[in-house]
């Protein structure tokens, strides 16, 4: 009985202390809720709460008088830094982290400096690609590049227009876009150079280039002349659609290539040799300053040259020159037919002077104006084709030795034939 009593004496103790808690619980609550909902201002600074709510709030929602902690003040101390300054726990310097690795640029710049040698017998009109490298990606032999260029309306225009569509002939195109090869070199002006097992192909289709120079070397890969390559066939005439250029070729070590497209206009060798003839002939006085020089800078040594011989007829076609011209270049008198080496090298560009076998480039050629003095002149023979050139400068008919033989053989008889008439009339 005694156990009993006091067992419902501790369960009743037990619920009163547990209704205390659950009341203690939901005041804590529900002043929670009021200054959730009303703020911190509902909690004012001089009211105090109970630890359990203080700890239950935030520190923003609970705003004290006083500040916790008050620094001491000490009388004649001052401030060794200023309020803003920043506290440094450590007099080291602070570390400095490496700069992330830094990717060097390509070797091979996308537009490098190239300039390409002028063309005589192409007007560029306009770039539709400037030169632009041959990367080569990975270590593959064989590489592969792609490039885009766009026309305008007008150079659209202007290739449609200017191209002869004559009925089974082939399409000539007067305007044309033009692709060039050359080395990546920016030390002078470069020319057209293919790199070796070079392929095009043209928005898909393959585009023909120059054969190869067949060589008798072993192991040595024969190269293609060095001619732009018309790709007006294969070009879409649309300002709206790009042109795609497909590239492949073989990786040469220490070459690198680039390649170009331009607008260009076709010329022929009439046209060149017009503008040969605007530009003027150089005066006669030029050439006969030459020719004293020539002929009296060795007068005091034994063997002195007192004339000079010279062909009116060119090297080229072994007949007589109608525009007698050379290169600015050459150091020899001997001229060549301007109009025959133009059509020559429309044929086959190579520029060499036909005399002496060195360059002698268009913008180079000159029009003599002695020797077309001398062709033009009444006293030259019809017959004569070399005429003989003289210390004082001028130039006199070279009649070759036969037909001096025959002249003296045709002299001799007429003056038989007269003595024999007038021996006759005397008997």
């Amino acid at each position: 009985a005694d156990q009993l009593v006091a067992h419902q004496m501790y369960s009743q103790s037990g619920d009163s202390q547990i209704d205390q808690n659950m009341h203690q619980r939901s005041d804590d609550a529900r002043v929670l809720r009021r200054v959730t909902q009303h703020g911190t201002a509902g909690v004012g600074p001089g009211k105090d709460l109970p630890p359990a709510h203080q700890a239950s709030l935030g520190s923003s929602a609970v705003t004290r008088a006083t500040p916790v902690y008050q620094p001491p003040t000490y009388p004649g101390v001052t401030a060794q830094r200023s309020s803003n300054s920043v506290y440094a726990p450590y007099p080291y310097p602070p570390k400095v982290l490496p700069p992330p690795m830094i990717q060097q640029p390509s070797q091979y710049p996308v537009h490098p400096d190239v300039r390409l040698k002028k063309l005589p017998f192409y007007d560029l009109l306009g770039e539709l690609l400037k030169p632009s490298s041959l990367m080569p990606q990975g270590s593959m032999r064989i590489q592969e590049s792609t490039f885009q260029f766009h026309l305008t309306p007008q150079q659209a225009s202007d290739i449609a227009t200017y191209r002869d569509c004559r009925t089974g002939s082939k399409v000539e195109y007067i305007v044309q876009v033009q692709m060039r090869f050359c080395l990546q070199e920016t030390s002078c002006e470069q020319e057209d150079y293919f790199p070796p097992s070079v392929q095009v192909k043209v928005n898909g289709k393959l585009c023909p280039l120059p054969n190869p120079i067949p060589t008798n070397k072993p192991g040595v890969e024969p190269k293609r002349p060095p001619r732009p390559v018309n790709i007006s066939p294969l070009v879409k005439l649309s300002p709206t659609v790009a042109n795609t250029i497909q590239v492949t070729w073989s990786a040469d070590y220490g070459r690198r290539y680039a390649v170009a497209v331009y607008m260009v206009k076709k010329l022929t060798s009439a046209e060149l040799l017009n503008r040969l003839k605007n530009r003027g002939a150089r005066h006669s006085d030029y050439t006969r300053g030459l020719i004293k020089e020539k002929l009296n800078e060795d007068a005091d040594s034994e063997i002195a040259t007192t004339s000079l011989r010279v062909s009116l007829a060119c090297p080229l076609g072994k007949m007589r020159m109608s525009t007698p011209c050379r290169a600015t270049t050459c150091s020899h008198l001997q001229c060549f037919d301007a109009s025959l080496y133009l059509q020559m090298n429309e044929r086959k560009p190579t520029w060499n002077c036909p005399v002496c076998d060195k360059p002698a480039l268009y913008d180079n050629l000159v029009i003599d104006g002695y020797f077309q003095d001398a062709l033009l002149s009444k006293k030259l023979l019809a017959d004569v084709n070399e005429i003989q050139l003289l210390q004082d400068g001028s130039w006199e008919n070279l009649v070759p030795k036969k037909e001096k033989d025959k002249d003296k053989v045709e002299v001799k008889s007429e003056s038989n034939a007269r003595k024999v008439d007038v021996d006759t009339v005397d008997l």
